[in-house]
């Protein structure tokens, strides 16, 4: 009867720990090499979000994925959906990218780059700015409410909000050209999409970085339960170095830590303070940890308090606590960088080569061929001329690969305009007697005129009756 009891108190305590309100997590604010780095990148990533779509690039918004037009700029390059292949390049290259940095540093991602964690990062600055230090928005909060109180929380809420709904106007900035938006948001015109996300994506910004912070990372991000196929013995991870700190405990700073038989850990908690996600690092290496290295700057603080070595808390790799020698340059890294490189060099000859004119030759498949009253063959085509610039243009078109082929087309010249699709048909006639062969291998030539850059060449058959 006894242990029926004790099972039954045990499965209602992990019942109440499933079901339990998460209890909200302060982190304490902390300063050092690594908060520098991270505050550098915060300001770097959101200056490029809210500034880039306000920067103007030859007549148009520099970075504009434009729906409606089916067309993206990208500063000198107009891609259309026929480009999806580079979408789909990007996509490859950002995924091998996040695969080496994992391998080699583990989730400094998550604790630097990610989105999530960009954000999370402003709206704290906002709430300790509005509410003060941890160990006064801890004691705001216990408090009844009254109007000190809030008069604090709906600043907060109107600084949240602001931010928020600008970060979902800039979005949507970034599909409708900003400077057309804010006019029509003064002028109360926006159209029922553009409202929808705005409210929206700024609606999940609040929520995300305001509230459920932590808990995006720890339930919602497929990112942590992954990881762990990435890391190997090599991976840099932040860790409590365990034989040198144990056994923690407190202590006076004149104190010999020998003496009192007691590890460099002074069990101070900071390092679980200053945690944005609430783990103690401690207790080793956890799917929760972004890897901010705001504990490593807590504890090298109070390490120099002591007197103490630092590093206590490091990125460190398991090869290396363990006694031996870290590798950084080893085959997964090895094979993770050649092969980003190349894709990345291919990507980038790929772009610069790239040629804003496609064309498609579609042969008629009713007949064959056919013979005109002159006694010539004919075959007939279908092309579909596709103007990939920024401007319209006429074309010349030519053909060739066979002596003696003319071309005969309905209309007397060819021009498209800018992210225009035109349907050809033309018709070839030749002699039968310049036919060597039942199929000929016969090439059309686009050529812009004016710009002998802008030049494709088609290959396709013409059929006779040899």
């Amino acid at each position: 009867m006894a242990t029926s009891g004790g099972v039954r108190n045990s499965d209602d305590q992990v019942e109440k720990s499933l079901y339990a309100k998460a209890e909200k997590i302060y982190p304490r604010e902390v300063h050092g090499l690594f908060a520098r780095m991270r505050v550098l990148g915060v300001l770097s990533l959101l200056g490029i979000y809210y500034i880039m779509p306000w920067i103007q690039w030859d007549g148009h918004q520099a970075l504009l994925f434009d729906l409606p037009a089916r067309k993206f700029h990208i500063f000198f390059i107009t891609l259309w959906p026929q480009d999806f292949i580079y979408l789909a390049a990007l996509l490859i290259i950002a995924g091998l990218l996040l695969f080496f940095v994992t391998a080699l540093a583990g989730r400094v991602w998550c604790g630097y780059a990610c989105p999530q964690t960009v954000w999370t990062e402003a709206f704290l600055w906002i709430e300790r700015k509005v509410e003060g230090t941890r160990l006064q928005q801890q004691k705001l909060d216990a408090q009844p409410m009254n109007a000190r109180k809030l008069r604090i929380k709906a600043t907060k809420q109107f600084l949240w909000v602001t931010f928020a709904a600008w970060t979902g106007f800039t979005f949507v900035g970034y599909f409708t050209p900003i400077l057309e938006l804010g006019s029509r948001l003064l002028e109360f015109r926006l159209g029922g999409w553009e409202t929808f996300w705005v409210i929206f994506y700024g609606f999940a910004t609040y929520g995300n970085a305001g509230y459920m912070r932590e808990q995006v990372c720890k339930y919602m991000c497929p990112y942590a339960r992954f990881q762990s196929a990435m890391f190997d013995k090599d991976t840099l991870v932040v860790s409590y170095i365990p034989n040198r700190g144990e056994p923690r405990g407190p202590r006076k700073r004149s104190a010999d830590p020998k003496e009192l038989q007691l590890g460099d850990c002074i069990d101070c908690t900071l390092c679980v303070q200053v945690c944005p996600t609430g783990i103690d690092i401690r207790e080793g290496l956890q799917y929760e940890c972004i890897a901010c290295s705001a504990c490593i700057d807590a504890c090298d603080d109070v390490m120099g308090k002591m007197g103490y070595d630092k590093g206590l808390i490091k990125y460190t790799t398991e090869h290396e606590m363990k006694g031996g020698k870290t590798r950084l340059i080893r085959p997964r890294i090895v094979i993770y960088a050649a092969v980003l490189l190349a894709i990345m060099a291919l990507f980038a000859w790929s772009v610069m080569t790239r040629t804003p004119l496609g064309l498609d030759v579609i042969r008629d498949r009713n007949q064959l061929y056919r013979e005109t009253n002159e006694g010539l063959i004919e075959n007939v085509y279908i092309l579909k001329i596709l103007n990939m610039d920024n401007v319209a243009h006429t074309y010349t078109l030519k053909v060739s690969g066979i002596e003696g082929l003319r071309l005969h087309m309905d209309m007397p010249e060819i021009r498209v305009a800018s992210g225009g699709v035109l349907e050809l048909p033309v018709r070839l006639q030749v002699e039968e007697g310049d036919l060597d062969m039942r199929s000929t291998e016969i090439s059309f030539e686009l050529v812009a005129d004016g710009n002998s850059a802008l030049t494709v060449v088609e290959e396709a058959r013409f059929l006779g009756p040899k």
